[in-house]
């Protein structure tokens, strides 16, 4: 199995700690890049974009939490 390429988000500043990904087809992996050899979570691309959609959405952004 070849090891996973990880990237950072765009929004990263040089050098700061954010979560990192590897994705591909069939899962989403998912690092905190302070610890690159550390566990990672594997979800599953559908849970990924939905997660992303709902930071996105507009009550995110506010701050109120979810109902």
């Amino acid at each position: 199995m070849a090891e996973p390429t990880w990237q950072k988000s765009t929004h990263s500043e040089e050098g700061s700690a954010c979560v990192e990904i590897s994705p591909t087809p069939t899962t989403i992996r998912i690092r905190d890049s302070k610890h690159p050899t550390g566990p990672h979570l594997a979800v599953p691309p559908a849970a990924w974009s939905e997660f992303v959609r709902t930071l996105n959405s507009p009550r995110a952004r506010r701050g109120t939490p979810p109902t």
